[in-house]
């Protein structure tokens, strides 16, 4: 039986860049079968200024990755 992923679950990426970490998942999107992991798959992205970002600039986030690509660990 697969046991499903869920927020707050500690996974292991188990392809990909950061292959081997482990890591907490943030946000699970299931219509996409994918998954956003804390500090795995960051990317830089432009931002314009705004009211709360005068200045604009780079800011860095996670990106999501496809669920097949990570693996649930166990916590004993």
């Amino acid at each position: 039986m697969a046991r499903k992923i869920r927020k707050g679950d500690k996974v292991k990426l188990i392809a990909g860049d950061d292959k081997g970490k482990v890591s907490e998942v943030l946000k699970v999107l299931p219509k996409k079968s994918q998954v956003i992991v804390a500090g795995c798959k960051i990317v830089k992205k432009s931002i314009k200024p705004s009211d709360s970002n005068p200045k604009g600039g780079f800011v860095e986030k996670e990106m999501p990755i496809h669920i097949s690509n990570v693996k649930k660990v166990e916590e004993a």
